[in-house]
């Protein structure tokens, strides 16, 4: 490849984002902020000797909090990752390629439902 070849190939590159969630990343953030402060409140709560139930409440809403991030996230590697690897040109490397991601997001998956 010719420099000029690899300069307009590496651009290319630069255009696409890295990962799904880029497109997003800004409300990903503020979302993990929103719930790092609900965790900070439940360690306030446990420091002020609040109530059990009332705790295990707060807890129960960053776990759901936590788990739109993740489902979220899931959508986003499906659609991104592994769309992506569905556009390798090379069938041979396609199907691995689609394979090896698929994977991941099963695993991901399994994860999360531990």
């Amino acid at each position: 490849m010719s420099g000029i070849e690899e300069a307009v190939s590496g651009h290319a590159a630069d255009l696409q984002p890295p990962h799904g969630y880029t497109g997003n990343k800004e409300a990903y953030l503020r979302r993990l902020k929103r719930i790092e402060g609900q965790v900070r409140g439940i360690a306030r709560m446990v420091d002020e000797d609040k109530y059990c139930i009332d705790i295990l409440t707060q807890v129960a809403a960053v776990t759901k909090a936590l788990h739109a991030v993740s489902l979220g996230l899931v959508e986003e590697h499906i659609g991104h990752c592994v769309v992506g690897a569905a556009s390798e040109p090379d069938p041979a490397a396609r199907a691995d390629a689609i394979d090896a991601k698929v994977k991941e997001a099963a695993d991901a998956i399994g994860r999360l439902l531990r």
